[in-house]
């Protein structure tokens, strides 16, 4: 059954410029929803983001969009104003949804490069240079061959750069705790429905150790031990909270990542449907858990992933 929201329910997206934020505002305004959009882009970027955000408009929705630092305080209670002013007395914040992609990808130590005897091996079995063999796995990995992922050239990481506590810090806020700040100050407002869902996201990383993502790994482990609070204690002001955990997907944040081509080529391989994640399956999800018929759901990590976590076996 397809469910439509009024037009006096909102949804506040925080980072609503590319990626999952962008999928979810498009699929909440074609269901209805009136969007209020942060995001934080440089002026080169803007004619492709104003495009899109014009593209939602012809669909009918009305879409406020602020190009700000939605992790500043006084920023946030400036939005929070203009957005009350906006809503009038009958607009209400329906959806929360937290998808800012800001912090550090660095290693915590020096790599210690390991040899490859197998490329070596392979090269004199077939007696071509190991060099032009390289080459080709290198080439033919590039163009999607993801079975040659273990023989292709490994990440490379900077060298001289570590995270520090720093990195940790400003990382922990932008991608884990301002969901906290954010919800409170709704909530101080008055400006939550009566039926309200706050989202975060996060990744596999939140478990698995993945080479340079510490920091966001525990930006994502705060993110969901402060959703488990929200969900707990802003249950009695109607408020639901849940994290979603999408499969690995190709987005601006994951391109960033060193060996970005390997995390989707393996999980392509482990994925049972071989594909990646799409924007658009994460957007789904948050659009049927906005629903009246998924109020129950509250305080959980939800996995849009295909399957892709609890398969052991490449394919």
């Amino acid at each position: 059954m397809t469910v439509d929201f009024a037009n006096t329910e909102w949804a506040i997206i925080l980072g609503g410029s590319s990626g999952f934020g962008l999928a979810t505002a498009r699929k909440l305004a074609a269901h209805g929803m009136s969007l209020a959009i942060v995001h934080r882009d440089r002026q080169g970027a803007m004619e492709r983001i104003a495009g899109e955000f014009r593209r939602i408009r012809e669909s009918g929705a009305f879409v406020m969009t602020v190009n700000a630092d939605a992790l500043d305080g006084a920023t946030r209670n400036r939005i929070l104003a203009e957005l009350s002013e906006t809503m009038g007395t009958t607009g209400r914040v329906r959806v929360l949804l937290h998808s800012i992609a800001f912090g550090n990808l660095k290693l915590v130590a020096p790599e210690r490069r390991s040899m490859r005897p197998e490329l070596a091996a392979l090269a004199t079995e077939l007696a071509v240079e190991e060099c032009r063999l390289a080459a080709g796995i290198e080439r033919l990995f590039g163009e999607g061959h993801d079975r040659l992922q273990a023989l292709a050239p490994p990440p490379e990481y900077p060298a001289t750069a570590f995270v520090d506590e720093e990195d940790l810090s400003l990382t922990i806020h932008s991608m884990g705790t301002s969901l906290l700040a954010w919800t409170q100050d709704i909530l101080r407002r008055g400006l939550f429905a009566a039926d309200a869902r706050v989202f975060g996201l996060t990744s596999e990383g939140n478990s698995l150790a993945w080479k340079g993502y510490a920091a966001v790994a525990a930006a994502k482990a705060a993110l969901e031990s402060v959703a488990r609070s929200i969900a707990v204690e802003m249950a009695p002001f109607g408020i639901r909270c849940n994290v979603i955990q999408a499969g690995v997907t190709d987005t601006p944040a994951l391109r960033l990542i060193p060996g970005a081509e390997h995390l989707k080529a393996q999980a392509r391989l482990r994925n049972p449907f071989g594909r990646l994640t799409a924007p658009e399956d994460v957007a789904n999800a948050i659009y049927l858990l906005s629903t009246d018929d998924a109020a129950w759901i509250n305080g959980d990590v939800i996995r849009v992933d295909g399957g892709e976590h609890v398969s052991g076996l490449a394919r």
